[in-house]
């Protein structure tokens, strides 16, 4: 089998995570050099390759020696979330398709240059959003497409994940977040709800995002974590957190549906993205898993004895996306509940058969861009915001789908 030659420029937590699954159960691509800042990570990179294969990949500090390179095929970013959109566009300038990890931009220039620079070269960028091939939000996504909604009027999703301990330990573990929820207030983390809704609502491909509204609560949930465990952290005493504990985003599309987006990270909470879809014929709630269906189901979930109350799995069964079915059993003992191998194997699929990837360089602008626009509402008050249009009118004209196993446009 012809193998995808990667550079992976990265190795903090989720570059060891998506390296363990490249590593494992990819068997369409090779690992042919190594990035990160820090040497010690570099090389442990090195080591993971080089124990798992036998073979030593080039390793360096410097992000430029991976995107000079001229035998590999594609570029792997998990670096810090400011250094996606720099990184991206040097290796499509460069001619190597990119795979890059999720997080908000930092300007809708940024977003701009993302765009500008995939017309200008023709090299595709894929954002790697594994929640779009989550089992059950593609299971949803299959429900939508078949017509079991009706007309989708609203759906909403979150980023609830209590990250105080991963904060908080920003200095100590290198890790980028700190820096950002000190000097930012803002929806930083809005792709794992909204790709998925991206699918569902057909945008860019028929329907766009036009304006937002945001809102953030004070932020109380850091720094009343950080007093509590003094002696762990005595070098963020005291500080100023800006991000809220709750920003709440309300998008308005061109078709004239909303979406909801909260992320929710730094208050005690369980973890849940609360994918939910409403439409004239039923309604799917992530954080119960439960499916309602008028005409089928007599009373919506009133009480948690409801008869229907978590019933997602038994709809699953008869809605299971094909991709689910033939490689449901590989990609969970990948871990993270799948979609790291989903979303590996579709980037890799696509740098392989030569074609656009199926989350493009439009859809990365479109999602990403919610960050800064979220900032500018917040400082505004919650006023509203117009979402760019990065597709120059094109998202008027549906897509006709690449010929690609792992597509989510059909």
């Amino acid at each position: 089998m012809e193998k995808v030659r990667v550079g992976f420029i990265g190795y903090g937590c989720r570059g060891k995570e998506m390296m363990k699954t490249l590593l494992n159960m990819c068997e369409n691509a090779t690992v042919a050099a190594v990035c990160d800042a820090y040497p010690d990570r570099a090389d442990e990179a090195y080591n993971a390759v080089l124990e798992k294969t036998g073979k030593a990949p080039f390793k360096t500090t410097n992000a430029d020696e991976i995107i000079n390179m001229k035998d590999l095929d594609a570029v792997l970013i998990f670096a810090a979330w400011e250094s996606h959109v720099p990184i991206a566009v040097a290796a499509m300038e460069s001619g190597k398709y990119v795979g890059v990890e999720v997080g908000g931009a930092y300007s809708v220039d940024d977003c701009r240059r993302l765009v500008e620079t995939y017309e200008k070269t023709g090299v595709p960028c894929m954002m790697l959003e594994n929640c779009c091939y989550g089992v059950k939000e593609l299971s949803v996504l299959k429900m939508v497409r078949e017509g079991l909604f009706g007309t989708v009027v609203h759906c909403s999703g979150g980023y609830h994940h209590d990250l105080r301990e991963e904060i908080a330990g920003g200095n100590i573990n290198r890790h980028y977040r700190l820096r950002n929820y000190l000097s930012r207030n803002c929806e930083n983390y809005p792709t794992h709800e909204l790709g998925p809704i991206a699918k569902v609502l057909n945008i860019n491909r028929g329907n766009r995002m036009v304006s937002l509204v945001s809102v953030a609560s004070r932020s109380c949930g850091m720094e009343e974590y950080i007093k509590k465990h003094a002696e762990k952290y005595p070098d963020l005493q005291g500080l100023p957190f800006k991000q809220g504990d709750i920003v709440n985003t309300v998008i308005t599309c061109a078709d004239g549906a909303t979406i909801l987006l909260t992320l929710d990270t730094t208050l005690p909470r369980s973890y849940s993205r609360a994918f939910t879809v409403r439409g004239t014929a039923a309604a799917y709630q992530g954080l119960n898993d439960s499916l309602f269906i008028d005409g089928v189901h007599s009373e919506a979930f009133s009480n948690p004895e409801d008869l229907y109350w978590g019933n997602g799995k038994e709809y699953r069964e008869k809605y299971t996306h094909p991709l689910w079915e033939k490689y449901g059993e590989k990609a969970k003992a990948a871990g993270h509940d799948g979609m790291d191998y989903m979303v590996l194997s579709a980037f890799f699929e696509a740098v392989l058969k030569k074609t656009q990837t199926p989350i493009d360089v439009y859809d990365a602008a479109a999602w990403m861009c919610i960050t800064p626009l979220s900032e500018e509402s917040i400082k505004k008050g919650g006023a509203p915001v117009a979402i760019p249009d990065f597709t120059g009118g094109k998202w008027k004209t549906p897509k006709k789908s690449p010929d690609l196993e792992f597509t989510l446009d059909w």
